[in-house]
């Protein structure tokens, strides 16, 4: 996942694959193509107009659909489609998106001088206030968003700055059974046949800047858009997905990773299965349903994905080649002996510092499960406003600095929203419950509840006074006590999740001391240790090393192509067809394919053999295709390129078994798995009629 700069260092081996594009305009963030990506901070997504329409995945659009579902006007299941700009629907004050203006190194200013600080949380201290200088500086007015991203473990900072959108509106969503076609069963996995497309559309106020959700507001309009594929797309062609991705772990410590297998992944997926039980609760209560639809489908991801990188890890042996790969680093420091003075001793130090931390981990997981209860993590972050308002706005911290608060109170207002009070109290009460089962967690267990064990009964006993005594599902009292609640005020407030809020605080304080010093004592000892990962690739002539995924704008290239999920099996092919919807349909979901789709195959509206939407040397209109390009999590709604930087298709998923790949790349295996653009457009056009939009793209509708 390269950085755009990075992109020239390939510029030989993107030529022989066919790039159709000069390296130095495709490795310019603020050029087309890239350009055309937004962040919106959980997806990726890429204008497809002049008049600021946007494609993402369907997944990456459930807030929205949640946000305007009811019981009678469920689109969550039955999706939605704008006529007229007039109906496209605005997603709520949370939704925004981000425009890249400009992209500086700051590392200097960042890290100079560090060293001289002895002290590691002052060393902390300084970093933090350095990248709060940085950020004051760029935001010079109120629609511009700056941030600050390390990389390479802190080796270097970069300062971006980016147009902030706050009026996003829904305009194109398909039916749940194109959209989700395949749910969990099929997640993570090929062959795949799931429409996982939507469109929204950025708006802005009458001068073409930032404003606030208005029906004065219009569209907003990029200064680059994405162009549909001239050409059709087919196996070993060159493709590019531009995005966001999340995180990745390509750079942690073999001991890290072994932490990763002993403790993380299994403890994740014991607590993503408990919790997939709350399903229970949704039976009947149409409201509870909807409203987590979303965070089921979430759960189900997070746990295949758990469980596939625990595979991948344990029983595909990718935690003993991260160790292997660490024996030949240290063996090749050890070898010179100014390589030596330089890095040696950089892993211990740090492995010795990870020690540290496991002490208190599982006190701090069972604190964090805690914030499964929205009302007191609503009652936090009023205590914690309550705590840093008084303060200067430069001493402040980052996330509660002004800049900040309309995020905040954003959020708070758009709680009822998400929250259903029986999915809350079952949330919060499991989250005690596997609190309760660890010795760690004692100290602060007694202090909420005088106890450290009760039984399930006895918890749900507990939550229900404390729900039922509490007034923070009163949008204006939650709002009123964000905006203007003192320490003073809250500590004689008589509301449980405000007491217990105010009781967990003195112990958050401090694990946030803890966590700072800690911070402060690696700042020095990372970018070392990526100091000689780099210097090993470079002497090994392994190429380039590309620094982990931190959800800020990367690139990856490679081919159409399938492959064997192990060497016994058959090879994958690189698409899958219409005709194989239609015999996975089963008349319920998550294979439950629209009576209109169903109506629309019966009757061929395929158009020509020699037409846009068919696949001439498959026959068949395609559906989903696999390509060997290097993605993860946040690179959602990426739209996937072609060699001349043209929109073919998007990007909504991975193979399982690559996903161990987030640790130790393997190239042979990695595959993304993208939806189509032929399969969005006939759907656009034979069974939705998204007319407009199409036309809006510049595609003729022909059936």
């Amino acid at each position: 996942m390269w950085m755009p700069e990075q992109l020239l260092e390939h510029a030989e081996t993107l030529g022989e694959l066919g790039l159709d594009i000069a390296p130095n305009v495709l490795a310019n963030p603020l050029e087309a193509p890239l350009a055309a990506i937004v962040s919106m901070g959980y997806c990726s997504a890429s204008f497809v107009s002049p008049n600021g329409l946007m494609v993402t995945n369907h997944h990456c659009v459930q807030g929205a659909l949640q946000y305007h579902a009811t019981p009678e006007h469920n689109y969550v299941e039955d999706g939605f489609l704008a006529k007229t700009l007039a109906d496209e629907k605005w997603n709520g004050p949370s939704a925004k998106l981000w425009v890249t203006q400009s992209i500086t190194d700051v590392t200097g200013k960042i890290l100079g001088g560090l060293e001289s600080i002895d002290d590691p949380k002052a060393r902390y201290d300084e970093i933090e206030k350095r990248e709060k200088e940085l950020v004051a500086g760029c935001e010079t007015d109120p629609t511009t968003r700056c941030h600050v991203a390390s990389y390479f473990r802190g080796a270097e900072y970069k300062l971006t700055r980016t147009m902030e959108i706050r009026d996003v509106r829904m305009v194109y969503v398909p039916d749940q059974g194109i959209g989700v076609f395949g749910g969990d069963e099929d997640n993570w996995m090929w062959p795949r046949h799931t429409g996982d497309y939507s469109f929204y559309r950025a708006y802005v106020g009458p001068d073409g800047k930032t404003a606030e959700f208005s029906d004065r507001n219009i569209p907003y309009k990029p200064k680059h858009f994405l162009k549909i594929a001239s050409e059709p797309l087919k196996g070993g062609d060159l493709v590019f997905v531009a995005g966001y991705p999340g995180r990745t772990y390509r750079h942690k410590t073999a001991a890290e990773v072994s932490d990763a297998v002993v403790w993380t992944y299994p403890r994740r997926i014991a607590s993503n299965k408990e919790i997939a039980a709350i399903e229970s609760v949704t039976k009947n209560d149409p409201e509870a349903k909807i409203k987590a639809t979303s965070m089921l489908a979430g759960l189900g991801n997070s746990l295949k994905n758990s469980e596939g990188m625990l595979d991948g890890l344990s029983k595909g042996g990718l935690a003993d080649k991260k160790s292997a790969l660490e024996a030949e680093l240290k063996k090749w420091i050890a070898a010179d002996e100014e390589r030596n003075g330089e890095y040696g001793g950089v892993l211990e130090q740090l492995d010795a510092l990870r020690e540290e931390t496991l002490a208190t981990r599982e006190r701090d997981s069972g604190l964090g499960e805690l914030s499964r209860g929205r009302l007191l993590v609503e009652a936090s972050m009023i205590v914690q406003m309550a705590e840093e308002r008084p303060k200067p706005d430069a001493d402040r911290k980052p996330s509660f600095q002004e800049r900040q608060w309309q995020r905040l109170e954003a959020r708070s207002t758009t709680l009822n929203k998400r929250y259903h009070a029986k999915l809350d109290a079952t949330l919060f009460g499991l989250g005690i419950e596997r609190a309760m089962r660890h010795e760690e967690n004692s100290e602060w267990l007694t202090l909420l509840f005088g106890k450290t064990r009760m039984d399930r009964s006895e918890i749900d006993a507990t939550l229900a006074k404390m729900y039922a005594g509490s007034r923070l599902t009163n949008d204006k009292v939650r709002l009123k006590l964000l905006k203007t609640a003192t320490l003073k005020e809250l500590a004689v407030s008589k509301d449980p999740f405000v007491k217990m809020a105010l009781k967990l605080r003195p112990l958050e304080l401090q694990i946030e001391e803890s966590d700072k010093t800690m911070a402060g004592k690696v700042a020095l000892l990372k970018p070392k240790y990526l100091a000689a990962l780099r210097a090993h690739a470079a002497a090994m002539d392994k190429g380039p090393l590309a620094p982990d995924a931190n959800s800020t704008l990367r690139v990856t290239f490679g081919t159409v192509r399938g492959y064997k999920p192990n060497p016994e099996a058959d090879m994958y092919e690189p698409f899958t067809v219409l005709n194989e919807v239609v015999a996975k349909h089963k008349d319920a979901f998550p294979f439950d394919v629209p009576d209109a789709q169903l109506a629309a195959i019966k009757e061929k509206k395929f158009g020509p053999a020699e037409g846009p939407y068919i696949a001439k040397e498959l026959g068949e209109i395609p559906v989903n295709f696999l390509t060997d390009l290097d993605t993860t999590g946040g690179n959602s709604g990426s739209p996937t390129l072609n060699r001349k930087g043209e929109f073919i298709g998007l990007i909504f998923d991975g193979n399982y078994e690559s996903m161990a790949s987030d640790y130790v790349f393997m190239p042979e295996l990695t595959r993304s798995i993208h939806c189509d653009y032929r399969y969005m457009l006939w759907l656009m056009d034979a069974v939705d009629g998204a007319d407009r939009l199409l036309e809006e793209m510049g595609v003729t509708p022909i059936l």
